[in-house]
């Protein structure tokens, strides 16, 4: 008996997927609902289960082919699948050959002759060597003591403070003594190709994923189809800084997750949002869709690239509720588990590429969102409070909205309104 493997249903408006790659070869043995293929669609990445337990006869459809929802992948058949077990060779003890437990004499037959036995006095011992405790020195004290003693002054000046591997020069001095025409002559020297040039040539060619030729397609449409503008503002991190600091060890106790910054970014963009609905609105055509519920969207980096899971009803949830849900999603995005349910019907995006170290940006819409927040890397700086320079952590952010929906006095006001509640974040206890 043999079953097919087929491109299971994908999603929404999903027909096709590319074979990513085969986690199993033909001949091997799999068991029922053992991943066996990887499918690549416009969204995720999804493995497809072994139908049954058997061995993996055919495979129609190999790496990189495109394959339509419900083509043929390849088939399992139960037929030896199932391995024998070899039978148990069973050897015959005769009464001669047991050696009785008190006894160290080894019993034989009268025709056999009687081997020597050897008690414990009669094994040499190997003679142990003293422990002689020596001074440890350690490597880099031990360069640093060879290194004054073998350079010069201006040598050792200038190894030093450029941090230089003394050993990978070949020094031009009595004994192979590196001098400082030795370090000045590396400034002229070529350096080699880099590995990547050495190993693939000097150009290679590789087709895009389909995730990344979606994001391109979609970051296109984006600039195609909308007036796109960008708002920017600075927010003091000071008083949500405190409050992670003073709450930290009590939040995680109680509920098992470290409180971050997200979910006070998330609680202060639902409050805006509230206010200003054109904000978390979108175009259809000659209308306008307003959403009564608030679905954050949040960008999270994979080494596949970029993917935007969705935190359904935001408005309704905890810090805690916040916190484990986003770190659930983005595990799941990072293991390339994302469903396509957990892509779709985002609201609001936001972006956080101070993670990365970014400064500051100006951030594409997810379509069909008319809105999207940057947040960026909070820098020490100098502000003037109450007259006075204070040195603040502070975060610039960024608000790129659709301005067909979004009217420039909204979108400033809306950022101004994060920026209030991130800097007393009180008021996200007390809803106002």
């Amino acid at each position: 008996m043999s079953e097919k493997i087929v491109v299971p249903i994908l999603g929404e408006s999903i027909t096709e997927a590319t074979v990513a790659k085969w986690l199993k070869n033909s001949g091997d043995t799999v068991e029922a609902d053992e991943p066996i293929v990887e499918l690549e669609t416009d969204k995720v990445n999804l493995e497809v289960p072994s139908p049954i337990s058997g061995v993996l006869t055919e495979i129609n459809s190999q790496d990189g082919s495109v394959v339509k929802v419900g083509a043929l992948l390849g088939s399992v058949s139960a037929e030896g699948g199932a391995v024998k077990s070899a039978p148990k060779i069973q050897k015959e003890i005769k009464q001669e050959e047991i050696v009785p437990a008190e006894s160290n004499v080894i019993k034989l037959d009268a025709n056999k002759k009687e081997p020597k036995v050897f008690e414990e006095k009669d094994i040499e011992k190997p003679k142990e060597k003293p422990l002689v405790l020596t001074e440890e020195v350690k490597p880099d004290v031990a360069s640093k003591r060879n290194l004054n003693l073998t350079l010069s002054p201006a040598v050792r000046k200038i190894v030093t403070e450029n941090n230089i591997d003394i050993n990978s020069i070949q020094g031009s001095g009595k004994d192979g003594r590196v001098l400082k025409g030795d370090l000045i002559s590396l400034m002229g020297a070529n350096p080699k190709p880099s590995e990547r040039k050495i190993q693939y040539g000097e150009e290679e060619r590789i087709k895009m994923t389909r995730l990344r030729q979606t994001i391109a397609k979609r970051l296109k449409q984006a600039q195609e189809n909308a007036a796109l503008l960008t708002t920017f503002n600075e927010v003091d991190m000071s008083s949500v800084m405190e409050m992670r600091k003073e709450n930290q060890e009590d939040f995680q106790s109680r509920y098992g997750i470290k409180l971050g910054f997200m979910s006070f970014f998330v609680k202060a963009c639902v409050v805006a949002l509230k206010n200003f609905p054109a904000v978390n609105a979108e175009i259809d055509g000659d209308e306008i869709i307003y959403k009564n519920y608030y679905n954050i969207s949040f960008a999270v980096g994979t080494n596949k690239g970029l993917v935007v899971p969705v935190l359904r009803n935001a408005d309704e949830l905890s810090f805690a509720d916040i916190e484990k849900n986003i770190k659930e999603i983005s595990e799941k995005a990072r293991d390339g588990k994302l469903t396509i349910d957990d892509l779709q019907g985002g609201t609001f995006t936001i972006s956080n590429g101070g993670v990365y170290g970014s400064m500051l940006s100006t951030p594409i819409l997810n379509l069909p969102q008319s809105g999207v927040l940057g947040m960026h890397n909070i820098v020490e700086r100098p502000v003037v409070v109450d007259g006075e320079i204070k040195i603040r952590p502070i975060m610039y952010l960024a608000l790129s909205y659709d301005h067909r929906i979004i009217d420039g006095k909204e979108s400033v006001s809306f950022l101004k309104m994060i920026k209030e509640n991130l800097e007393d974040p009180r008021r996200l206890f007390l809803d106002i």
